[in-house]
């Protein structure tokens, strides 16, 4: 008789990690503390994007999901730079045809759950909340819609329920757990941009809009309807800050000084600004993800990033994709399973947690240097001219699926390799692959 697992989370790694344990015959058992999205939607609704990319397209394929999204997806090729001066200037991703695409994430979750409640192995519970584990039995309580509580017995439990996991809740008392995290200065606050007449996008569509002002920014990315999901990032704090923004005439003034091309653009700015709640951005690093064969956690539950890589899912689909080929290789050692899942996990969680957080500081404030803009020239140039021998961060970070912990030590090397350039003024001599020969060992 195969096992019974208890996924905990039915968000997009949960449910995503639901289809791929039916899909090994297991009876999965998949609680989800919201209402069903198929009948609630308001969730499948939300305009929040996510940037898809070559990890969770890998994912989705193991479920014959990936073309299905991406139909409805917005390929973005590159940066649009909103200068203060309202003056455009783009920069792209990576090579020709290379974009992340711009996804709804209710309508990906959405297409999970629907595709989740085919498999007749996979039992599905709404409004349940998790509130307690045991973590010697694998068995869970939860708060039931009707206030009753309940508990489910499992041979082992995936706590997939995100960066507050309440999975994680016992793990965090145990001997020798180590655990952590670290809010950003800043925080977020979304707003639209809506369609134009007929549904006409109002700005560039296939790129990523970014109005870096240093201490703060604005991003922008497209939805299929014509509209942008705006996202304001400032500190809580301080001269330029969401405290300082408090009345109607504040965030006027604010917007048309700091956003000038952005306001006509958008009507609603009032309305949503003093609508939209204003959230943290919070790094979450723990270890162990596991207690025996018993518990494992999974995506924002072991790692949660901030959401400047465009990562924070396409991490969380490559954890299920990892947990998925330790079972092909351990079959049911479960011990074995889970604690090789987490030792090839442990490390690509941490540099995509650094490398998350390298590029706010990127997005918001080196986008607008010229020395930054320079070495991202030569960059885009020996990637053209030299594909093989280079590689850049991003594209090993967002187009392949090189480890992450590799893309961040990679980086540190191209930067060194592209400083050493501009040092020696030899950005003519790139072309020539004799110079070059003499620096490619700065990457080995």
């Amino acid at each position: 008789m195969k096992d019974t697992i208890s996924i905990i989370g039915g968000g997009l790694s949960g449910s995503l990690l639901a289809i791929y344990m039916a899909k090994r015959g297991f009876q999965v058992n998949l609680f989800e503390r919201r209402p069903d999205m198929r009948s609630n939607k308001i969730y499948a609704g939300k305009s929040i994007n996510l940037a898809l990319s070559t990890r969770g397209l890998r994912a989705l394929e193991r479920i014959g999901l990936d073309k299905e999204i991406l139909d409805d997806a917005i390929p973005m090729y590159g940066r649009m730079m909103h200068s203060a001066d309202s003056e455009l200037s783009y920069h792209a991703y990576g090579k020709e045809g290379q974009a992340i695409n711009s996804v709804s994430r209710g309508r990906l979750n959405l297409k999970l759950i629907e595709l989740a409640s085919e498999y007749e192995n996979i039992t599905m519970y709404f409004n349940a909340r998790c509130i307690d584990t045991d973590l010697e039995t694998a068995t869970a309580t939860f708060e039931m819609e009707d206030g009753s509580h309940q508990t489910f017995k499992a041979d082992r439990i995936m706590g997939t329920d995100g960066a507050f996991a309440a999975t994680r809740g016992k793990l965090q008392i145990t001997d020798r757990f180590n655990y952590s995290q670290s809010y950003l200065h800043v925080g977020y606050k979304e707003l639209v941009i809506p369609a134009g007449e007929a549904g006409k996008f109002m700005m560039e569509k296939n790129a990523l809009h970014i109005w870096p002002r240093r201490e703060y920014m604005m991003i922008a990315l497209p939805n299929p309807a014509g509209d942008f999901t705006c996202t304001l990032f400032m500190p809580f704090e301080g001269q330029n800050s969401f405290a300082n923004l408090q009345t109607k005439e504040e965030v006027t003034k604010f917007f048309n000084e700091k956003f000038p091309d952005a306001v006509p653009m958008m009507p609603t700015l009032i309305e949503d600004f003093f609508t939209n709640p204003t959230s943290s951005l919070v790094t979450v690093r723990c270890y162990p993800w596991v207690r025996k064969d018993k518990l494992a956690l999974l995506g924002d539950a072991a790692h949660a990033v901030v959401p400047f890589y465009g990562q924070g899912m396409n991490c969380s689909f490559e954890d299920c994709v990892e947990m998925d080929d330790c079972i092909e290789e351990f079959g049911t050692d479960w011990n074995k399973v889970f604690d090789e899942y987490q030792k090839r996990r442990k490390p690509n969680a941490d540099a995509i947690s650094e490398l998350a957080i390298q590029n706010y500081y990127e997005m918001a404030d080196k986008v607008a240097d010229a020395h930054f803009l320079h070495k991202k020239h030569i960059e885009h140039e020996l990637s053209d001219l030299y594909p093989e021998q280079y590689k850049s961060q991003y594209e090993l970070t967002t187009f392949s699926i090189s480890p992450y912990s590799y893309a961040l030590q990679q980086g540190q090397k191209n930067d060194a390799l592209l400083e050493k350039i501009i040092a020696e003024k030899a950005e003519d001599k790139i072309k020539d692959p004799a110079y070059m020969e003499g620096l490619w060992s700065m990457l080995k």
